[in-house]
This record gives C-alpha cells, sequence and structure tokens, in this order.
C-alpha cells in the first residue's frame, strides 16, 4: 500500500477499472476508451454538468486486484493505457488478482460493512411511488385510490412512497390538512392492506417562511462565501439549505420527522436532493467541509431511519441505504432501460448494496403527459429487468396504461421475484455484516466476463440475463463456467453463449447447476 496524492498507474494485461461516479456506470468497466471524471465538482451524467447525479465515492477498483482510494474527491482520468489520478492522501494497493478481491481489500480497510441493512419492507413488496400518477399533488384520497387500484390488480403491498408537495412548504414536517385532512386514518389504512408509508423530503427549506426565519435565526442553514444565507436554485425553484453539519440543525429535522412517525403512523423517508451541484465551494457550514461532505452529511442522516431511500449520495459504502438510480426516460438503449444493470454494478462496487433501479417504465416526469402513449413493451422489459434487483419499484400505475398481455407478462416477472424472495432477502442479510455487492458483475466471481454489462448475477449462483431489446424474439446468454440450469430443468455449460427463444412473458434467469463449484470463490 502506498500514499500520495498523484498517481500514474500503466495498465496491466486485459485490466479493467470501475468506481468514481455511478453515473458512469455505462461507461464501466474503464480502460478501453479515454475517460475523465472529478468527484470533487460533479457525480452526475458528465454531458449535463448542472444535471442531477447518483451516488459516488473515491474509490477504483480493477480486475486485476488493484485499488484507488481517499478520503476526499479526486480526479482521474484513463487515456492511452494509463490511469492517472491527482487528489489528496490517495492510496493503492494491490490484494490478490481479481475484482472481488480487490473489493473485499477496500470495503475491509476503507468502507466496513455496518452490521445492518435498510428496512425489511423495502425489499419485500414492491415498492409504490405516487410520483407518475400523482405529481406536485398527492392527496389522501388519490394515495389510497392509487394504491387500492394497484392492489386490486394483482400485485403484492410495499412500501408506498407519498412524494413532493404532501407539506404546506419544504422545511415544514407537517400533511397540507387541505390535501390530507386525515393523515392518521390514511396511514392506517395503508397500514392494513399491508403496506408501509414513507414521505419524501429535500434539504431545502422554503424562503420568506417562518420555518426559513426561525432556522436563519438560529444559524442552522448553510451560507455563502460572503457570509449570507444561501439561496439555491434547485428543481423546483428556489430554497434554503439546511446545514446538515450542525447537530441542532439535524435534531430539528429528526425531531419533525419522528413526530410524522409517532403522530400519524408513518414509517420512513425518502430522502432526495442533496447533490453536490446544491451545494459550493466556500460554503459556510458549522463543520467546515467541501461539497462532498455537505453530500455526504445529508446522506447520513438517514441512517436514523431503517426505512430509507436516497439517490445521490457520497462516501456511504457499507451503510444501511437504500440507494435508487437517477430518474429514467421512458427509452430503449442508452440513458434508459439499458442503464439499469451497468449502473447498478458500479453502485455495488463502491460499496452501496441495496440498490433499487429508477421507477419502473421510467421515473422522468417530462415524458409522461400523454400516458396513453406508453410503450407497453418497453414497459414489461423494464418490468423484467427489474424484478430480480434487490429492490424493485412502480409509480405509473401497470393495470391502468397496459393491456392484459402485457399485465399479465409484467405481474408474471412478479411473481418470479417473489419466488426467488426467501434468497434476496439472505443475500441482503449477507451483504450487511460482509459488504459484498447483492448485484454482481458476472466478472466479480469468473474473471474474463467483465465486458458483460447486460446480465448480472444475484448473488454468486441465480444468473439473470434480461431481454432489453425491442421486438426481440431470441437473446444470446453468456453463461460463465459451470452449469446453469433453467427453470424448465434444461442447462447449459459455461463458458458458452446461447441464443435463446423469448417471448413477451420471458424473464431468462439460471440457477448454478447443484454441486457446481465452477469459478466459485470461498464464500458467499
Amino acid at each position: 500500500m502506498t500514499r500520495t496524492d498523484t498517481l500514474r498507474l500503466e495498465l496491466l494485461s486485459g485490466e479493467k477499472w470501475w468506481g468514481g461516479a455511478v453515473a458512469d456506470g455505462q461507461q464501466m468497466p474503464f480502460g478501453t476508451e479515454p475517460h475523465r471524471r472529478d468527484l470533487a465538482v460533479n457525480a452526475g451524467f458528465l454531458a449535463d454538468d448542472s444535471a442531477g447525479a447518483n451516488q459516488s465515492a473515491p474509490l477504483l477498483l480493477s480486475s486485476r486486484g488493484r485499488s484507488v482510494w481517499s478520503e476526499h474527491p479526486f480526479a482521474f482520468s484513463f487515456e492511452n493505457g494509463c490511469l492517472s489520478v491527482a487528489g489528496q492522501g490517495l492510496v493503492q494497493a494491490r490484494a490478490g488478482d481479481s475484482l472481488r478481491e480487490a473489493f473485499r481489500y477496500a470495503s475491509a480497510a476503507f468502507f466496513p460493512p455496518s452490521g445492518r441493512a435498510p428496512a425489511e419492507e423495502l425489499f419485500t413488496g414492491p415498492q409504490y411511488n405516487t410520483w407518475i400518477e400523482l405529481p406536485y399533488a398527492p392527496t389522501q384520497q388519490g394515495v389510497l385510490d392509487y394504491v387500492r387500484g394497484i392492489l386490486d390488480a394483482g400485485f403484492p403491498p410495499g412500501p408506498v412512497m407519498i412524494d413532493d408537495n404532501w407539506s404546506p412548504g419544504y422545511g415544514s414536517w407537517t400533511f397540507d390538512p387541505l390535501r390530507f385532512p386525515d393523515p392518521g386514518e390514511m396511514t392506517r389504512v395503508l397500514t392494513e392492506w399491508g403496506c408501509t408509508v414513507m414521505l419524501w423530503l429535500v434539504p431545502f427549506v422554503s424562503p420568506d417562511t417562518a420555518v426559513f426565519r426561525d432556522l436563519n435565526r438560529r444559524g442552522l442553514l448553510v451560507r455563502g462565501a460572503d457570509g449570507e444565507v444561501a439561496i439555491r436554485r434547485w428543481w423546483n425553484g428556489y430554497g434554503a439549505v439546511l446545514d446538515a453539519t450542525n447537530p441542532e440543525t439535524v435534531a430539528w429535522l429528526t425531531a419533525g420527522l419522528r413526530a410524522l412517525i409517532d403522530d400519524h403512523g408513518v414509517d420512513g423517508f425518502k430522502f432526495d436532493g442533496g447533490d453536490l451541484r446544491d451545494y459550493r465551494e466556500g460554503d459556510l457550514t458549522l463543520v467546515p467541509t467541501d461539497r462532498a461532505g455537505q453530500c455526504e452529511a445529508w446522506s447520513r442522516i438517514g441512517l436514523e431511519f431503517p426505512v430509507n431511500e436516497y439517490r445521490s449520495g457520497w462516501k456511504m459504502g457499507g451503510q444501511p441505504l437504500a440507494e435508487r438510480l437517477h430518474d429514467k426516460p421512458p427509452v430503449w438503449g442508452a440513458g434508459g432501460l439499458d442503464s439499469l444493470i451497468p449502473e447498478s454494478i458500479a453502485q455495488g462496487l463502491i460499496g452501496s448494496a441495496f440498490v433499487c433501479p429508477d421507477m419502473v417504465g421510467g421515473g422522468d416526469l417530462s415524458h409522461f403527459a400523454d400516458v396513453t402513449a406508453v410503450d407497453q413493451e418497453l414497459f414489461v422489459r423494464f418490468a423484467q429487468c427489474a424484478a430480480l434487483f434487490p429492490m424493485v419499484q412502480f409509480s405509473l400505475s401497470p393495470w391502468r396504461v397496459l393491456d392484459p398481455e402485457h399485465l399479465a407478462a409484467v405481474r408474471a416477472a412478479i411473481d418470479i421475484r417473489q419466488s426467488l424472495l426467501p434468497e434476496i432477502l439472505a443475500l441482503v442479510r449477507a451483504a450487511a455484516t460482509t459488504g459484498e455487492p447483492i448485484l454482481r458483475s458476472l466478472g466479480y466471481h469468473h474473471p474474463g466476463f467483465e465486458h458483460v454489462t447486460d446480465q448480472f448475477l444475484l448473488g454468486e449462483d441465480v444468473l439473470v440475463a434480461p431481454v432489453l431489446r425491442q421486438g426481440a424474439t431470441s437473446r444470446t446468454v453468456v453463461f460463465p463456467p459451470g452449469r446453469w440450469v433453467a427453470v424448465d430443468g434444461s442447462s447449459q455449460m459455461g463458458p458458452s453463449a446461447a441464443e435463446l427463444p423469448v417471448t413477451l412473458g420471458t424473464l431468462p434467469w439460471f440457477r448454478r447447476g447443484a454441486g457446481d463449484a465452477s469459478g466459485k470463490g470461498s464464500d458467499c
């Protein structure tokens, strides 16, 4: 292990790399094409510096056992067969000669698992978010009607996330009394139906409100370099920013959230925002820090609530946080359906094991002005792809936008998930103690298969190869070493590739043959 502020490493033969920002997942593994990223500036998609982000971490891992870590953001690039890194206190090490060995070393050394997982309810049933169906205008009756429709359509109960605008203003931890006249009754009914209830929030406070004036007086808001309260533009307008480095701010926020739990039967919270773009170098906070440090401080608040969700985060590997991918457009190919697997692999490899793809069909609201134009085949393939992730989340109601054939295909995918739920939960519990990803690259257990980014391993013994091409009647599946058994009992011997017939209802998945230890590590 060596420490330095700059590194230049020549890539080894066949060496591939992962890490940094989850938003770069579709460019991973690195090492073949030029790539640059400055983790101090942006963790979102490189084509849009102002865009929201997913998780990021000061970590790079290689398929040849090498790793780079820092406690601080760094800049890195791959070019001309070399990896260059510039930062502060860089730690470079080598552990074995595989991706798994590199991850396990880095995890143990720098972000050891906490021993805890998010609440089991986040995994046992699909999650249902009101965002697409009730954008900016959730109501008590609307939430109940939304959930009742999903349950009546044959979907199992699960966490219900009441999204933006349930309160009178940002920073107010009370239900809007006009739209939610009896929130306690609403949560009672939802709980009776088997659902967990979550509320959305952001680290912003509406300016020129009583809450803002109180927090400003108490010094609980971020101030800009000029000493004035920072008013930042975000996707819903302008807001002051909570100083999450201040214990008094955190105590004020958590007290408000716990009152919602105690008084109204709420179970947990969806923590949105907190992106690097929401902060500035030079911000004045109680505990001096940089933009990434403010992002991390926002993420740490969620550790107090087992029922949680985050979309952004910095250096939270090994922690019991449910972490979702950024809003996706409802499109085939890059940026849409094709992004789910590689970006979720990237999440796991920076230590975020408890991952959720975006809402089935996509969660980018701007694409849903006309729900009659929903691509039903895409919706089905999105659901099939997401079904065997650690978590799955719906927003657009399948029963409302799909015909009977497509709706049946989505329900069948969820049925497959429910049949494998005991294994998923076992992997969740294992991840809490080992830190290892639940959703894994084939290359994590089978060196030489790092190039496969449209399939994944669920743990070590379940291979999942969703159909990702529009109009597909077949799917080429890559099988790593060993015997892989399909649901119908047929099997394939790897290493090999086979083109298999598929229909609309097909979700190809395979189990490692009993007694087959090909490519297996020493433990799960």
